[in-house]
């Protein structure tokens, strides 16, 4: 137990737990718009199911090192470039994103969402719940590299991915439930399904993006939207009170 007492290890702990939590943002908001489907009352067990699985499968891969060391080796070469079993995964991963979220957004603008949304069956909590499950292998795959890169003792690598999943946890109902209420901020939690999909798949052909820049402009447009729902409040309530100074 002497190894709890280094600080060395926790300075390791902290950072790496850190940045587990920030490349989880990614797969929260998918997993905010996947549960955001199902009836209300089944919403939380397919998130608590999904990220349990995925919390398993996060482990798994962890305990496969040498494995996911050969998922970085090219198996696939065209025209002069190498696809490795990570590139193809990513592709395909942020393929689907695209497809989805433009499928979405295209519904919203034609107006057809929401009289789809009192007609259409609810999608199954089985087919929810894989497919959470699913893309948290595909968000996996960076951040269970990116743990064996920063630390290594196998425990520091265990205890920080769960602590990032408990994080993502406790923060999916609140954000599921404020991204429901919001037409808006649904419109921008499709949009940064693009972003991230489009993302993945430029990270698949070679082309990697600095997270950095991609959490900036997913806060700055977090920001814009949190400062139009004020004030888009704040008119509600003027209008609320010059209704009763009429009456």
């Amino acid at each position: 137990m002497a190894w709890l007492l280094d600080p060395d290890v926790w300075a390791s702990f902290a950072t790496l737990a850190a940045l587990e939590i920030v490349l989880g943002v990614d797969n929260l908001v998918f997993i905010a718009l996947q549960a955001g489907r199902l009836p209300a009352a089944r919403q939380a067990s397919a998130r608590r199911l999904g990220l349990g699985l995925a919390l398993g499968t996060r482990l798994l891969l962890l305990w496969s090192i040498v494995w996911m060391v050969h998922l970085t080796t090219p198996v696939l070469s065209v025209l002069g470039h190498g696809f490795s079993w990570r590139d193809l995964i990513l592709i395909a991963g942020g393929g689907f994103l695209l497809f989805k979220g433009t499928r979405e957004i295209h519904l919203r603008v034609e107006g057809r969402d929401d009289h789809a949304a009192a007609t259409r069956v609810h999608p199954g909590f089985a087919s929810t719940v894989l497919q959470i499950t699913l893309f948290d292998v595909v968000f996996s795959i960076d951040s269970v590299i990116t743990a064996v890169g920063i630390a290594e003792d196998i425990r520091i690598m265990v205890a920080a991915i769960i602590v990032a999943i408990a994080v993502m946890l406790v923060a999916s109902g609140p954000l599921t439930a404020f991204i429901e209420r919001n037409a808006s901020v649904k419109m921008l939690a499709l949009s940064f399904l693009l972003l991230i999909g489009m993302v993945l798949v430029a990270d698949g052909f070679g082309f990697h993006m600095p997270r950095g820049y991609i959490y900036t402009a997913m806060g700055f447009s977090i920001l814009v939207e949190g400062l139009n729902l004020l004030a888009s409040r704040r008119r509600g309530a003027a209008r609320a009170r010059r209704r009763k100074d009429r009456m």
